[in-house]
Order: C-alpha cells, then structure tokens, then sequence
C-alpha cells in the first residue's frame, strides 16, 4: 500500500542508471542504480540527488540513463527524453 500512495500523487516509479569514474582508478567505469518515486518531467527528486553527487561525492560522473513507469503499469518502463550534461 504504501507504493500505491506516490503513485496516486502522481508520481513515477524512476529508475537512473549512472556511469562514473571510479576514484581511486578513473580508468575504471562503476554503476550505480538509483530509484525512487518523483514526478515528471522535472524528475525533482531526481536532480536534487544528482546535486548532492555533485558536491559531496568523488566520483565524477560519465553518463546517466533515466527511465519512469506510468501509474501501476506491471513491468513497463519508458525512457524519457532528458539529457543532463556537465
């Protein structure tokens, strides 16, 4: 029940999956997936956690990928079309 609330408020579950240099090598490209609930197209959530990597992590970014399912689709996920860059 409490994944059906976000939802309801027009939320969408979001899902990033970002390529960064690994610090120690940054020869060396790691994954990390982020998820959560956030509302599109702004994605809110989203780019405050994007901003708190900027300033508080090492590990510079190389690209992100970023998709959201509409409300209580089973298993459908839809690529948006935004582009950050830095």
């Amino acid at each position: 029940m409490a994944d059906l609330i976000p939802q309801l408020n027009d939320r969408l579950l979001t899902t990033a999956e970002i390529l960064y240099y690994f610090p120690d090598y940054p020869a060396l490209l790691q994954m990390y997936v982020w998820q959560d609930y956030d509302k599109a197209p702004d994605f809110p959530l989203f780019r405050k956690f994007l901003y708190f990597w900027e300033k508080e992590l090492d590990g510079r970014l190389h690209s992100v990928r970023l998709c959201s399912a509409g409300i209580i689709l089973p298993g459908h996920c839809v690529s948006t079309d935004l582009e950050i860059r830095f």
